[in-house]
């Protein structure tokens, strides 16, 4: 096992630079309290930073700028630039320039992620549409970092403070949810579910929910067969292996009743079924959380809001929860090093 990292480096990618991506970021990062953990490094360009600096009028935001990590400065923003030269910055708009960086600056990103030059990455939103082209099928950040890192499966998570939501089924069209539901699908989501509460916040003996996939879960038949024939087999595979799972349970009267504040987590079967309520409940400090990884990945709950780029309007209190987040499981996943 490797020695405690003395100040751990949080990778952030700096996403779609005509979104709100630089604006949460500079604003998350503000407090110079947050260095005391670790350090942020930047991965974008520093014309970008100095040119939001100088719209929303952040002149007590500084950094850095660094042109290789051997130059990383601790309690400070250090900035390293993903391209030679940075496009027009046009807040709001959407060009083809902005989604090249924004690939560019993961693709650093993930790099240093994984030849562990960083201890975690935070990604900023990006626009998929101004990434995809025919040389690449961008369906988003979760499967591009599973696909990175070499992992056979990941979990979408969720994670807010009072709410933990996972994923069956992540960015697929509704019309093959049905198909791609599957027993085999079910458990392996759930142990993922079960085996980050335990080895990434620390909750022993996790108790997770299942959601049903029809209407009030199929009503014993009468409004799908998924429930009795796909999703309740299971969950009892699972309970036979001694683990605390529960359900199916209708989704609507689930939070409508406010039982999630029984569980530690709560697994959907697709991705609105579970991001609507959680979005609804803890979107001001939500955060996706990719599990099942051997590197440690957190995203804001939110896309790049071109409605309000480069206005000053954008809360950062996602953004700050995910860098905040990569940052206790660093520390949480230290002390296990420690206890070794």
């Amino acid at each position: 096992m490797s020695a405690k990292i003395s100040k751990p480096i949080i990778g952030i990618s700096i996403g779609d630079i005509n979104g709100i991506g630089a604006e949460v970021t500079m604003k998350a990062l503000q407090d110079n309290r947050t260095y005391k953990n670790f350090t942020p490094l930047i991965y974008g360009h520093g014309k970008a930073l100095s040119y939001y600096r100088k719209l929303l009028s952040m002149e007590d935001f500084n950094f850095v700028q660094i042109r290789s990590l051997d130059e990383i400065q601790h309690k400070r923003v250090n900035v390293i630039n993903a391209v030679e030269e940075c496009p027009e910055i046009i807040p709001g708009v959407e060009t083809q320039e902005a989604g090249k960086m924004a690939l560019e600056a993961l693709k650093m990103a993930v790099e240093d992620l994984k030849a562990g030059n960083i201890q975690a990455l935070v990604t900023a939103p990006l626009n998929k549409n101004n990434i995809n082209s025919e040389d690449l099928k961008f369906v988003g950040h979760t499967e591009f970092l599973t696909e990175a890192v070499g992992a056979k499966k990941s979990l979408m998570f969720m994670v807010a403070e009072q709410l933990r939501v996972g994923l069956v089924t992540g960015h697929i069209p509704l019309s093959k949810v049905a198909q791609t539901v599957t027993g085999e699908k079910i458990k392996e989501k759930a142990n993922l579910m079960l085996q980050s509460l335990e080895k990434d916040f620390g909750i022993a003996k996790p108790k997770i929910a299942i959601l049903g996939l029809n209407p009030h879960a199929g009503e014993d038949g009468l409004l799908g067969e998924e429930e009795e024939k796909v999703i309740r087999p299971a969950i009892n595979e699972l309970k036979d292996q001694n683990k605390l799972v529960f359900g199916p349970y209708p989704s609507d009267g689930f939070f409508g009743m406010v039982h999630q504040s029984k569980f530690d987590g709560i697994l959907a079967m697709y991705h609105d079924q579970g991001l609507i309520p959680f979005k609804s409940i803890a979107f001001s400090n939500g955060v996706n959380f990719t599990a099942g990884l051997p590197v440690i990945r957190t995203s804001p709950d939110h896309g790049t809001a071109y409605n309000i780029a480069g206005k000053n309007l954008a809360d950062e209190g996602s953004m700050r929860a995910a860098i905040y987040l990569a940052s206790d499981i660093i520390q949480y996943h230290e002390s296990l090093v420690e206890e070794e």
